[in-house]
Parts: structure tokens; C-alpha cells; sequence
């Protein structure tokens, strides 16, 4: 199947935000989490994440210049996120990517990882499925314009730091990340985000 045909199969199967939100929200709920792997463990991420988005989609706010140029976006592109419920990195920047999304005026439209892997396949990151992963799609054409993620500028060098240090993301980094997430707020992922759209 062409990029084209793929992306249009995924794009007519996504939920928006609020529906992937109840979605997190009722495996939170159930115990469960999404994708092929159920575990407990898997289960408890999805559960924390849950936590996590309700809390930065009350918290978060986007720059005053920031909105002001969102408000202002007038191209003809969609958002298309892959993701999975117990996904870390997800959690932290989706809320963002909702208010960037909001903003411009711009569909936000949800997939699986696990449910599309011919989709998933077309954007690897260093080879594998890494999640969360943005695509900005252009309406016309039903082509990616550009991608984004798993993670905002500043995380992915200290994940790239840290993979060349010890090899392994350790239990101890994942919370060092965490605990970055925490302080930013949010606000790389914004950055990032609108650097895409003012170059576009």
C-alpha cells in the first residue's frame, strides 16, 4: 500500500483527543491498557498517565506570542498522533500538543500503534516504533509534511546522552525524565511544535 493510501486508512479510523482521553480514562478504570502487550505493569502506566494528562490539560497554558501566531494559522494541515495508553513520553506532550492543535485550528486525530503497524513502519525513529510520533499532515494531498517525536528537542539529547553513557534507559533516567517533564511544563514540546508550523 502507498504512504498515501496508508495514511488515509489511519486517518479514517482516529479519534480525536477527548475520545483518546475517555479511551486512557476507561482502561484506567478496567485495570487494562491498550496495544498487543497486557500487563500489569503496562496497566499501572496507563493508570499514572491518565493522571498525568488530567492534570497538564488543566495546567498547561501556551505563550501569549505563541497563541497569538496559532490563532493566526490559516494552512490547510491535520495532526495524526500514534500512540499507546501506557506510553511515558505521550502522556507528557499530548495535552501540548492538544492546546497547539486548538489553537491553529488544527484536527487532532489519534491511532494506535499497535492497531496500525504499516503506518508505524513508515516513521521509525533510529529504527524502531517509538512513541508518541506526530504527523503533520497536509490536507490537500494526504502527504506528511513533516513528523515529530517521541520526544521534544531537549529530552530526545538527554535520552541520546544517556543511551551513550550506559547503553540502557535505566529505572533511575526514566524518572530523571520524568522529573524534567515536570519542570518544563510542556514548554519544548510547544516550542518545537511551533517552530514546525512557522516553518511550513
Amino acid at each position: 500500500m502507498e504512504l498515501q493510501q496508508i495514511i488515509k486508512k489511519a486517518t479514517e479510523e482516529a479519534i480525536s483527543y477527548q475520545q483518546y482521553r475517555a479511551f486512557v480514562e476507561a482502561h484506567t478504570a478496567n485495570g487494562t491498557n491498550s496495544g498487543d502487550e497486557v500487563t500489569e505493569a503496562l496497566a499501572e502506566y496507563t493508570k499514572l498517565n491518565n493522571q498525568r494528562m488530567k492534570r497538564l490539560d488543566k495546567t498547561m497554558k501556551l505563550l501569549p506570542e505563541n497563541q497569538e501566531f496559532l490563532e493566526a494559522f490559516d494552512k490547510e494541515v491535520y495532526f495524526l498522533i500514534i500512540t499507546e495508553s501506557w506510553c511515558g513520553d505521550a502522556a507528557q506532550t499530548m495535552p501540548m500538543m492538544n492546546k497547539v492543535a486548538n489553537a491553529a485550528k488544527i484536527d487532532f486525530k489519534v491511532v494506535l500503534r499497535d492497531e496500525n503497524p504499516e503506518l508505524m513502519d513508515k516513521f521509525l525513529t533510529n529504527g524502531g516504533r517509538s512513541i508518541a510520533k506526530l504527523i503533520l499532515v497536509d490536507k490537500r494531498t494526504g502527504l506528511p509534511v513533516t513528523t515529530w517525536g517521541p520526544r521534544p528537542t531537549k529530552a530526545t539529547a538527554l535520552v541520546a546522552a544517556e543511551k551513550a553513557a550506559k547503553g540502557v534507559l535505566g529505572p533511575e533516567f526514566k524518572q530523571e525524565l520524568q522529573n524534567w517533564y515536570n519542570k518544563d511544563k510542556g514548554k519544548d514540546t510547544e516550542k518545537d511544535l511551533v517552530e514546525i508550523l512557522k516553518g511550513f
